[in-house]
């Protein structure tokens, strides 16, 4: 097992590795009267139980189980307010603790969960998902969506642990495994150097099996991104590094209804973005071959189906859009990406 700390006002330690369920009890330490399992429909039935089983040292009464649906659809207002009302109906406390089994969507709606209910309540996060695994267990961003768009209501609130079970990968359909690829490749391509150069050598889809590698590659992304944190917890500065891809992503995965998932989203982004780069004279335009074939070598996508004028009004409701310019992540080269803006109507060009 492998444990990196994550220095925020409220410090907590991210354990990963093939057992870390069996060490819940050891790792989260602190007892409560209750505890509340937040999961989907298709996590709770897999390991729900053993869960369960393991939480139970930690909990004077049985934890409780919240289902929600296995979709984006969950991370919505109504299953927000489903949950609230569950965990007042039961009388749950600021001493007892919220605990998101799941990917990216359970942990964001439970974190969010508990950054507001009676003001906030302690929660841990154990991943299921290769994306939640690098990205949306850490760092302390819940959030919901609304009609008009993505995560534009949420809050920072950082885990109390975060249990990183690579286990529960050897049950994650290919293509949920892939889009989650797309999360690890942004790190690499943040951090350049030895990890992209391991990331291009040895595709993690064709060694799912090798739980050294997989664990490895898992623990410097987590490393990557607690560093960040760290240094900037409420994303005032450094922190929008790791919105690599994800403001045009995010403009892709609204107008597909959501039908497009967030890692696919994510790819189609950080294609465009290093396009965008190349279109400044920002990067060597070799850069953008090397990104698309990098891409394409994990059969992620990196070319958009919607036309540029489809994703203007979901991007312009983006948080990171001002007037006619939008501000995104572009790499100059690989561990190098900068914060630039760019002009909205130029965005055709790239997308194209």
């Amino acid at each position: 097992m492998q444990t990196v700390a994550v220095d925020t006002a409220s410090p907590y330690r991210v354990h990963i590795g093939p057992d870390v369920l069996g060490s819940c009890a050891s790792l989260v330490k602190r007892q409560t009267e209750r505890a509340v399992l937040v999961t989907d429909r298709t996590v709770g039935p897999l390991y729900a139980g053993r869960v369960l089983d393991a939480l139970a040292p930690l909990c004077r009464q049985t934890p409780l189980v919240f289902t929600l649906p296995a979709s984006e659809e969950a991370k919505s207002g109504t299953w927000y307010l489903s949950l609230l009302s569950f965990l007042a109906e039961h009388r749950i406390s600021r001493s007892d603790r919220l605990c998101a089994l799941g990917g990216g969507v359970v942990s964001d709606l439970c974190g969010f969960a508990a950054a507001t209910y009676l003001r906030g309540i302690r929660f841990v996060t154990l991943p299921t998902t290769l994306l939640s695994d690098v990205d949306a267990s850490v760092g302390g961003k819940t959030a919901i969506n609304l009609p008009e768009g993505k995560n534009l209501a949420g809050a920072f609130c950082q885990p109390e642990a975060v249990l990183i079970d690579t286990r529960f990968l050897s049950t994650l359909p290919d293509e949920i495994y892939r889009d989650g690829c797309a999360e690890v490749l942004k790190y690499g391509l943040l951090e350049g150097g030895e990890l992209l150069t391991r990331l291009e050598s040895a595709p993690l889809p064709d060694h799912r099996e090798d739980q050294n590698l997989q664990s490895d590659i898992i623990t410097e992304c987590v490393r990557i991104k607690a560093r960040i944190v760290s240094r900037d917890e409420h994303d005032t500065g450094e922190r929008a590094l790791l919105n690599l891809g994800h403001t045009l992503g995010h403009g892709v995965e609204q107008v597909s209804g959501f039908t497009i998932p967030h890692g696919r989203a994510v790819a189609i982004g950080m294609a465009a973005a290093t396009r965008a780069a190349a279109h400044l004279g920002l990067c060597d335009p070799a850069l953008v071959g090397r990104v698309e074939r990098l891409l394409t070598a994990y059969r992620l996508p990196v070319r958009s189906p919607y036309p540029a004028s489809d994703l203007l009004d979901a991007m312009y409701r983006d948080k990171k859009v001002s007037g006619d310019r939008i501000t995104l992540i572009l790499p100059k080269a690989p561990g190098n990406c900068i914060r630039q803006s760019f002009p909205v109507e130029q965005l055709a060009e790239v997308f194209g």
